[in-house]
């Protein structure tokens, strides 16, 4: 298995198209289109493992990816990452998990450096998604590795190569999901349904409303490249 999201992808595309071959697994087809080529699934299959697994070629400076981010990111993300209005903070945030309203930021709280590089491939800039090469999503993510203090130099270059050498703060706080392990899945008994709370569930506390994308900002809050319409 390559990656996580390819065999799903292929399934899926197949149902889609209505392959004229139909395999054994494959599905319902509908006769309906055609197969999917090599070079379609490959546009769709962009996902990034944290092991660096479906990275693209490329590298990137901090300095370029500061550049990127002053034209492209700075409008709604400020100009260090801290945010501007209700737009989402990039970086800061150190040691503030534990605290009533932690400040969940690439430096304080995200776990693998491949969420951070597959999120802005393939949604940022905001409003003009997927505009960015692949060199300038290194840079820019090495750019957001300066301002969050996890490199140091400003003559880094983030590339295929050291991507994986790459570990963000948070991320020996983040565990493997191991519900497979548990009974209900492993041997597919029953769920326990006996000596449960005996009164009527009640709520304990409500999540935080985050609000980070703004949907009726003035003109003075909205991004450069457009916003929200």
């Amino acid at each position: 298995m390559s990656k996580f999201r390819k065999p799903l992808l292929i399934i899926g595309l197949s149902v889609l198209a209505g392959a004229g071959t139909v395999l054994a697994g494959d599905g319902e087809h509908f006769k309906l289109g055609r197969v999917a080529t090599p070079d379609e699934l490959l546009a769709w299959d962009i996902d990034v493992r944290p092991d660096g697994l479906g990275l693209p070629d490329g590298r990137g400076t901090v300095a370029h990816g500061m550049e990127i981010f002053d034209e492209n990111c700075a409008s709604c993300h400020g100009d260090f990452g801290e945010a501007v209005g209700r737009w989402p903070v990039l970086a800061g945030g150190k040691g503030t998990l534990q605290a009533d309203r932690p400040e969940k930021t690439i430096g304080s709280y995200w776990p693998y450096l491949s969420t951070v590089f597959d999120y802005v491939r393939r949604a940022m800039p905001f409003g003009n998604a997927r505009s960015l090469s692949d060199d300038d999503v290194y840079a820019l993510t090495a750019y957001l590795l300066y301002l969050n203090d996890v490199v140091t130099d400003d003559e880094f270059e983030l590339s295929k190569e050291n991507f994986a050498d790459i570990k963000l703060p948070n991320e020996v706080n983040f565990t493997d999901d191991d519900r497979t392990k548990e009974p209900f899945y492993a041997d597919k008994s029953e769920p326990c349904m006996e000596n449960c709370k005996p009164d009527k569930a009640t709520i304990k506390a409500h999540a935080a409303i985050l609000d980070v994308t703004p949907e009726d900002a003035g003109e003075d809050d909205q991004p450069a490249n457009g916003g929200i319409e």
